[in-house]
C-alpha cells in the first residue's frame, strides 16, 4: 500500500521522522493550490467586503502552506544537504510566484481597499486595526497600484532576488564546510586550552586523519583566534574566515552581492522609493535612512575616542609583550584576551567549567520561571529532525501548556553558522481555540568531547540567553492573529526581548542559580562574578565601533543608488573608512559572507542591534531599580511587550512598559562610555 504524504496529513507537531525529501515539493505544490482556493473564496463572495469576510479570511488563507514551508526552510537552515538545497532553488520561485499572484490579484485588493477606506466607521479593536493596516500595506508596498507591465517587472525582480539570496547562502555554507586547518605538529597548538585541543583531535579522528583539525565554525574558529600563540596560523585561519565567497571561483559571491543590491534598488524605485533603505525603513521604528545614519553617527562620535584609546593601549601591550610592530586583525582576539587576563586576572577558560551546557539550559529555564512563572519539561515523544534536538513542553503558573520548545545546540555540516530563533507554528486564536506556538532555537555551541561535557564560553552563555529571549517572545504570545503574534514586530524592536535577557548573565542573583562547576558542583565564586562584571565593558569602544561598521556597510549597500558600484571590495573599504582601526586585509571581504543582509532579513536593518540595545539598556535599568526578579516589573514587561507581539506600534508598547521613551544614555552608561549614575 502506497504511503501518503505526511505533510499533507493533519498534524500538530511537525512529523519530522516521517518526512522524506521527496515529500516537500508535492506537498508545497498542493498547499499552494489549497491557498489559491482560499483566496478564490474571498474574491467570489457576493456580499460586500467586511473585516470578517475579507481581512480575517485573508489572514488565515494558506495556513497549511505556512506550516509546510516553515518546516522546509527551517530544515534548509538547520539540517540541509545538496538535495534540499536543489529543492529550495525550485520551490522558492514557485512561492514567489504565488505571493505575487496574491498581491497582484486586483479583485482581492479591491475588497481589501474597500474595507480599509471605511476603517474609521468600523468598530475595530487595536489589533484588528493593525491587521487591517498590515494587509492593506502588503498590497500597496508590493505593487498593487502598479500598471500591468510594472507588476510583471516586479514579479521578475522578486523571483531573481529569491534565487540569488539562496545561492548566496549556499555558497557561504559550502565555503565554511570546505576549509580546514590540519595541524600535525603539537608545537603549533601552543596556548590552546586542553578542551579546544581535544575537540580538534576528535574532529581529525572523524575525518580519519592524524593530528588536529580546526575549521571555520565558531566553536573551532573563535578559541583558536583567541588562544593560539603561533601568529602565522592565526593569520591563515583569519584570512580563510574573511575570504568566504571571495576566491574568484564557483563559490564567489561578489556577483551575487552586486546583483542583489541593484535588483533591490530597482524594486524600491519601481515601488516609488528613492532607495531600498527608504522602502524597508518605512515599516521600522527608525522610519528613515536619515534617522538611522544620524543615530549611528551619534554613537560613533561617543564610541570612537574610546575605541582609539583602547586600540593604542592594545598596540602598546602587544609591542611590549611580543615586539609586534603592527597589530593585524588576526591579532585582535589573541592580544585582547591576554590584556584582559592581565587587567582582570581571569579568562574565559576559568569560567567554562561553571557553564556546562545542561546547567546553562536549566539556568535560563529557572530565570524564565522566576520572571514569568514558566516551567519546562523535557518530552521524548515529539518527533525531531536530528537526534541532537531536544524538546520541552512549556507550562505557565497555572499549569496550562503554553508552548512546545525545540532546542538544537551543536554545529553540523548541514547547519548554517550562527544562532537563531524560529518557529514551526505561530500562536493565534481561531474558532474559540487558542492555538499555542511551537518555537525553536538553533545554535552552534562547543561540542562535548570524550573527556568533557559541552562547556560554554561566556559569549556562548549570553548567546543562549539572547536566543531564548526571542523564544520567550514567541512562547508568551497572546494575540488573535498569526501575523501580529510573537516576533512579528518591527525589525528594530525584535531584538529588545533577546538583548534584554542577556543582562541576567551578568547578575550574581541569576548566575548563582546555575553556574556550578561541572565536576565539583561548586557554585561560581563571587570573585569570578565580580570579574565578569568588571570586564563587561572591556574594549566596549572597539566592540561598538565594530557593530557600527557592519551597520554602516549595510546602509552603504542599501541607502543609495548602487548602480555605479562595480568593485565590491573597494566599496566596502570606503564604507569602513570612519570605523577602521586595523590595516585592511586585501584577501578578505566581509560583504561576500554577510549573510545577515544578503540571506537573512537584516538588509537596511543591521543598525537594529544597536537600536534595540538602547531599548534593552533602558528597560534593564527599570528592572534593576526594582530588583532583577521583581514580579511586578516582569509582569509588566510580559503584558506590555512580550505577549503583545506586533499588535500595536512598538513605541506605544515600550512607553506603556517604561512610562516614557527609551533614554540613549542608559546604553552609553552600561557601555562605560558615560559615567554611571
Amino acid at each position: 500500500m502506497k504511503q501518503g504524504n505526511p505533510l499533507l496529513e493533519p498534524f500538530d507537531t511537525a512529523p519530522f521522522m516521517k518526512i522524506k525529501t521527496e515529500h516537500y515539493k508535492p506537498a508545497i505544490e498542493q498547499a499552494i493550490e489549497l491557498a489559491r482556493k482560499d483566496i478564490a473564496e474571498i474574491t467570489a463572495a457576493t456580499e460586500a467586503p467586511t473585516f470578517e469576510n475579507t481581512i480575517e479570511k485573508l489572514e488565515f488563507a494558506g495556513e497549511k502552506l505556512d506550516r509546510i514551508t516553515s518546516i522546509f526552510f527551517n530544515i534548509n537552515s538547520a539540517e540541509t544537504n545538496d538535495e534540499i538545497q536543489k529543492l529550495a532553488q525550485e520551490i522558492s520561485p514557485a512561492l514567489t510566484d504565488f505571493k505575487n499572484d496574491v498581491i497582484q490579484n486586483a479583485e482581492l485588493f479591491k475588497r481589501v481597499k474597500e474595507v480599509y477606506l471605511t476603517k474609521d466607521a468600523l468598530d475595530l479593536n487595536v489589533e484588528q486595526q493593525t491587521l487591517l493596516d498590515k494587509k492593506y500595506k502588503m498590497f500597496t508596498r508590493n505593487g498593487a497600484n502598479l500598471s500591468a507591465e510594472q507588476k510583471q517587472e516586479l514579479r521578475a525582480l522578486d523571483k531573481k532576488l529569491a534565487a540569488l539570496s539562496l545561492n548566496f547562502g549556499e555558497n557561504v555554507l559550502a565555503e565554511t564546510n570546505k576549509y580546514e586547518l590540519h595541524i600535525t605538529n603539537e608545537r603549533d597548538l601552543e596556548g590552546l586550552p586542553k578542551g579546544v585541543k581535544t575537540a580538534a583531535r576528535m574532529l581529525a579522528k572523524e575525518k580519519n586523519k592524524e593530528g588536529w583539525i580546526f575549521n571555520l565554525h565558531y566553536p573551532s574558529y573563535i578559541p583558536f583566534m583567541k588562544y593560539a600563540k603561533k601568529r602565522e596560523l592565526r593569520k591563515e585561519l583569519a584570512i580563510a574566515f574573511g575570504a568566504k565567497g571571495f576566491h574568484g571561483d564557483q563559490l564567489d559571491n561578489r556577483e551575487n552581492v552586486l546583483q542583489i543590491v541593484k535588483l533591490r534598488h530597482q524594486k524600491a524605485n519601481l515601488l516609488g522609493y528613492p532607495t531600498y533603505a527608504h522602502y524597508k525603513l518605512e515599516e521600522r521604528m527608525a522610519e528613515t535612512p536619515e534617522k538611522v545614519n544620524s543615530f549611528m553617527e551619534e554613537l560613533l562620535e561617543k564610541a570612537k575616542p574610546a575605541a582609539e584609546k583602547e586600540f593604542k593601549e592594545l598596540e602598546a601591550f602587544a609591542r611590549d609583550l611580543d615586539q609586534i610592530d603592527q597589530l593585524q586583525k588576526w591579532d585582535a582576539a589573541y592580544y585582547s584576551e591576554k590584556l584582559k587576563q592581565k587587567l582582570f586576572d581571569f579568562d574565559d577558560e576559568q569560567l567554562k567549567p561553571y557553564f556546562e551546557l545542561n546547567n546553562v539550559i536549566n539556568g535560563v529555564f529557572l530565570v524564565a520561571e522566576k520572571l514569568y512563572g514558566l516551567k519546562f519539561q523535557q518530552v521524548f515523544e515529539v518527533e525531531v529532525y536530528h537526534p541532537e534536538v531536544t524538546t520541552y513542553t512549556v507550562t505557565n503558573e497555572d499549569g496550562k501548556e503554553i508552548a512546545l520548545f525545540y532546542a538544537d545546540f551543536h554545529p553540523r555540516e548541514g547547519k548554517r553558522g550562527g544562532a537563531w530563533m524560529t518557529s514551526y507554528k505561530s500562536q493565534y486564536r481561531q474558532n474559540g481555540q487558542d492555538e499555542r506556538p511551537h518555537i525553536s532555537i538553533v545554535c552552534n555551541f562547543t561540542k562535548p568531547t570524550d573527556e568533557e561535557p559541552s562547556l560554554l564560553t561566556f559569549n556562548e552563555v549570553t548567546t543562549l540567553f539572547h536566543e531564548f529571549g526571542h523564544a520567550l517572545h514567541g512562547m508568551l504570545a497572546n494575540t488573535t492573529y498569526p501575523s501580529t503574534s510573537g516576533t512579528n514586530v518591527y525589525w528594530d524592536f525584535v531584538e529588545l526581548p533577546s538583548q534584554v535577557l542577556e543582562n541576567w548573565c551578568y547578575e550574581k542573583e541569576a548566575l548563582k542559580l546555575f553556574a556550578k562547576h561541572f565536576e565539583t558542583g561548586e557554585v561560581i565564586p563571587d570573585e569570578l562574578i565580580q570579574k565578569i562584571k568588571e570586564s563587561a565593558t572591556f574594549h566596549e569602544g572597539m566592540a561598538t565601533l565594530r557593530q557600527l561598521s557592519f551597520g554602516m556597510l549595510d546602509m552603504s549597500w542599501h541607502g543609495q543608488d548602487p548602480s555605479g558600484i562595480e568593485d565590491v571590495k573597494a566599496h566596502e573599504e570606503k564604507a569602513f573608512e570612519s570605523t577602521q582601526l586595523y590595516p585592511e586585509v586585501k584577501e578578505n571581504c566581509m560583504s561576500t559572507s554577510f549573510s545577515h543582509i544578503f540571506q537573512g532579513g537584516y538588509a537596511a536593518g543591521y543598525y537594529s542591534y544597536k537600536w534595540a540595545e538602547v531599548l534593552d539598556a533602558d528597560a534593564f535599568e527599570f528592572f534593576t531599580e526594582n530588583g532583577i526578579f521583581d514580579s511586578e516589573t516582569a509582569r509588566k514587561f510580559r503584558d506590555t511587550v512580550l505577549s503583545q507581539g506586533g499588535t500595536e506600534h512598538p513605541l506605544v508598547l515600550y512607553k506603556r512598559f517604561r512610562g516614557r521613551e527609551a533614554a540613549p544614555e542608559a546604553l552609553l552608561r552600561r557601555a562605560g562610555l558615560l559615567p554611571k549614575n
